[in-house]
């Protein structure tokens, strides 16, 4: 890939900064506040634009951890983790009593503390007076990372003394050094983790917020820095490093200081720590001073070197921060033309719009990466799970289909391991691992979940969706050089891991781990099998779509594939009645996620609620701390069962301890506060997308499949501007005049 370069964009876009910033003001679901009641319980949110990031801090200029799109590091004994690349947003400033970064957190020290994540515009502001040791200083400090030059990002440093005297500030490039104790997580088993992290002084037991939950375990990755310089004279800062075995990477920054500033000195500083600029002022009691701090970054594979980082930092510069602002702005309002619009519930539209930035924020166009399980985090080191095809790639289709697309295309692009893999497993075709590596597509889940190679339901999910983008896409050259090799190879695996039951004429899925994870090793999983069937299906139909011939066995064995059907109460099993279902899991049971929008296994109306009231009853029996990808599920549900109260009922319960303040960061369950878990993110917003609306994408177009829904209090629901098959709708559930609920199709 290239830098985007760019010239001055003039005078509109300056116009286009100040017109648009108030639209988040008119419109309080963009925006996420932070106040000083936060300091105690403060879980970061981050900016990021698909291709690095950096996460929020409460003083706006700490230190914060910044990570890079598929940029891991690699050691022998350990899995693939996400290499954290040099902290580039932090600025500190001492007006003669104390650094700001080094001062505790306290209401009367950040007086007037504010902090806005305003999603509309992609930005971060903190403003408060620094009141310290006598002195006052009212600051502010704005950062975005470029949704429009995705090489760029940008801090601005502003300050109003109340005094006269000399400051400094500093302009760090925080080099971290690398995560102790570094377990061999590549071997060990779960006892011999458990013991290592309490050994290690930790645990792994649920922590209160803010604290992050298994940090011992998803510690971040190693960037070594293996040049790095500056320059006084030009205020510069770069670069070059590598990730521990794996990618080269650099930064670079150039520094804008006030022309009014009586400047005294500027010195470099290089230490094993940080490589920063240092520097010495006299202020004036009342006059404003801003400061801004320009950084362009880069990777093997995107973008160039220390010297190309240095030349586009230094023109970024050039361009200024407002017109960069502006070009940023804009991107962000672009994408925002597609939204999920909720009338009647500010709550639920607040989250909406907080999934969809989180979302946004990690997506990618014309790449062939996935999305990492919990975002640009080290959390589950990065890996590419099931999250990224069933959940997030569907709640992307219909929204934003060019950022949906680089999911399924890493499928396409990591083939080769996956074959390789179903060889190990003495398997056909491609048996694409559990948490596969986002660079280079090879299995790296943890030895201590080694258990999990048996969930293989991710190969059927896969295939579903790459069937589901090319017909959302109509692209059927797409398909037949992308689309269908991964379709086939994952139909060629399923051939080779069926059993077949010659006394009951049937074929099974032995010695699989259910989606209820707590179930390992069990035989005829009805969501894997499900899924299978499923997977079959649909290479036949993409068979016949490319003009190639389909394997024969794909049809029988989905004609014949068992699902664990119970005839006495008329609803499905999770696996097999010879399996006790008497565990406590997280999600009770995974039956609800036979109505999974993307699967969505026939039944009828009956079995339906007889699995959905299953679900709920075990839930509440065999349920502990749920998992919000189920709890997500469960408007779904209720919506394809028509009761519209009970779906806006589960939609507000996922509002309640799962959105982290300050600003509504997801987590895995109430309890267990691992953040940032896209899953949970995208199946929210499929309960809107699939849920409430009844579509459905499927050889028909997108279907309406069920009657859509409403809760009570809303007035409707709007999906805008929506894209399929190259055209564009917007989709509005709302209200007829006889009092029931109708879907409304706008082309536009």
């Amino acid at each position: 890939m290239n830098f985007r370069y760019f010239g001055r964009p003039g005078l509109f876009l300056a116009a286009l900064a100040v017109a648009t910033t108030s639209y988040a003001a008119t419109d309080p679901s963009f925006v996420l506040t932070a106040s000083a009641d936060n300091f105690g319980n403060y879980f970061p949110g981050y900016l990021a634009n698909g291709y690095f990031s950096t996460m929020t801090t409460p003083r706006g200029t700490e230190p914060a951890r910044a990570y890079m799109v598929a940029f891991m590091d690699y050691d022998k004994q350990d899995v693939s983790r996400p290499a954290t690349i040099p902290g580039w947003s932090e600025i500190d400033y001492n007006p003669g009593g104390g650094w700001i970064n080094a001062t505790r957190l306290d209401k009367k020290i950040f007086a007037d503390y504010a902090q806005t994540l305003d999603m509309y515009d992609g930005t971060l502001t903190t403003r408060y007076r620094f009141d310290y040791a006598n002195k006052s200083t009212d600051v502010k400090v704005t950062t975005f990372v470029s949704q429009a030059d995705t090489h760029l990002a940008a801090t601005q440093f502003t300050i109003t003394p109340h005094f006269d005297g000399s400051v400094e500030l500093t302009f760090p490039m925080r080099l971290w050094s690398e995560h102790q104790p570094r377990f061999p997580i590549g071997s060990m088993s779960g006892d011999q983790m458990i013991a290592a992290v309490i050994a290690s002084g930790q645990n792994l037991d649920n922590k209160p917020v803010p604290t992050p939950d298994r940090a011992a375990v998803w510690y971040p990755g190693y960037t070594q820095v293996l040049a790095n310089q500056g320059n006084t004279k030009e205020l510069t800062l770069w670069l070059n490093g590598r990730a521990k075995a794996g990618l080269s990477m650099a930064e670079a920054a150039a520094i804008q200081l006030p022309t009014s500033m009586d400047i005294q000195s500027v010195k470099l500083e290089q230490t094993s720590d940080l490589l920063s600029l240092h520097i010495t002022a006299k202020v004036k009691q009342g006059t404003t001073y801003t400061f801004t701090k320009y950084l362009a970054a880069s990777r093997q594979d995107w973008g160039g070197d220390a010297k190309a980082d240095l030349a586009l930092a230094k023109q970024a510069r050039a361009t200024g921060f407002g017109s960069l602002l502006a070009r940023h702005q804009a991107a962000w309002h672009e994408l925002w033309k597609s939204d999920i619009v909720v009338d009647g519930d500010p709550a639920v539209q607040k989250a909406v719009h907080s999934d969809l930035y989180y979302l946004l924020s990690n997506t990618t166009t014309g790449t062939a990466w996935p999305m990492g399980a919990c975002a640009l985090t080290p959390n589950y080191a990065g890996h590419a799970f099931w999250d990224s095809d069933s959940w997030v790639f569907p709640a992307l289709l219909l929204l934003h289909p060019e950022r949906a697309k680089p999911i399924v295309m890493f499928r396409h692009r990591t083939m080769q391991p996956a074959r390789e893999r179903a060889i190990q497993y003495g398997a056909k075709g491609t048996m694409y691992p559990w948490e596969a590596d986002p660079e280079t597509g090879v299995d790296n889940t943890p030895h201590f979940a080694y258990g999990v190679y048996r969930e293989i339901h991710v190969n059927a999910d896969i295939a579903i969706a790459q069937w589901q983008y090319y017909l959302a896409s109509g692209d059927k050259d797409w398909l037949k050089h992308d689309g269908w090799p991964v379709i086939r190879e994952v139909a060629q695996f399923w051939a080779s891991r069926v059993t077949y039951n010659k006394a009951a004429d049937r074929y099974e899925i032995m010695h699989v781990t259910s989606p209820d994870e707590a179930y390992d090793d069990v035989p005829n999983d009805s969501f894997t099998n499900a899924a299978a069937r499923k997977a079959l299906d649909i290479a036949v139909e993409a068979a016949k779509t490319v003009g190639e011939p389909a394997d024969p066995q794909w049809t029988l064995i989905a004609a014949k594939m068992y699902i664990p059907f119970l005839e006495k109460e008329q609803r499905h099993l999770d696996f097999d009645e010879s399996v006790p279902h008497d565990k406590i899991t997280w999600m009770g049971s995974s039956l609800a996620w036979l109505m999974y929008p993307n699967l969505d296994l026939p039944m009828s109306q009956t079995v339906r609620r007889n699995d959905f009231d299953f679900q709920l009853h075990e839930l509440k029996v065999h349920g502990d701390d749920p998992n919000e990808m189920m709890m997500v599920m469960l408007a779904v549900g209720a919506s394809e069962l028509g009761d519209a109260k009970i779906a806006g009922d589960w939609i507000e319960r996922n509002l309640v301890g799962f959105l982290k303040p300050p600003f509504n960061v997801r987590t895995e369950t109430v309890a267990n506060n691992a953040g940032y878990i896209l899953a949970t993110s995208s199946g929210f917003l499929q309960s809107m997308i699939y849920g409430l609306t009844g579509l459905r994408i499927d050889d028909k177009g997108l279907d309406g499949a069920y009657a859509p829904v409403l809760p009570p209090d809303w007035k409707s629901l709007t999906l805008r501007r929506i894209s399929f098959r190259g055209k564009q709708y917007d989709i509005t559930v709302k209200r007829n005049s006889a009092g029931g609920t109708e879907l409304v199709r706008t082309p536009l």
